[in-house]
């Protein structure tokens, strides 16, 4: 898996902080279980997962307005897109 297409601990945790939403609502969105998403966020880099799960847990904070930006492993970074452009 290449950087670009994974996500880390801190990312999870700094794109729920800019949405305002809880872990469990992160799961819900992922179809994903609490337990999961808390131990993804507790661990430093990028956490291990089984097949999927960190995917969609980055497919749902994407389509919640999240863009992951910067190398997970050495610059990771997030940002909110807003619904509109401001002059």
């Amino acid at each position: 898996m290449d950087a670009m297409s994974t996500i880390s601990s801190a990312q999870i945790r700094g794109a729920r902080a800019l949405l305002k939403i809880s872990a469990a609502e992160l799961a819900a969105m992922a179809s994903v279980t609490w337990k999961t998403v808390q131990r993804m966020e507790s661990v430093e880099g990028v956490p291990p997962s089984r097949s999927g799960t960190l995917e969609r847990i980055k497919a749902a904070l994407e389509q919640a307005g999240i863009e992951f930006i910067g190398d997970p492993l050495t610059s990771p970074g997030v940002r909110l897109r807003l619904e509109k452009e401001f002059p």
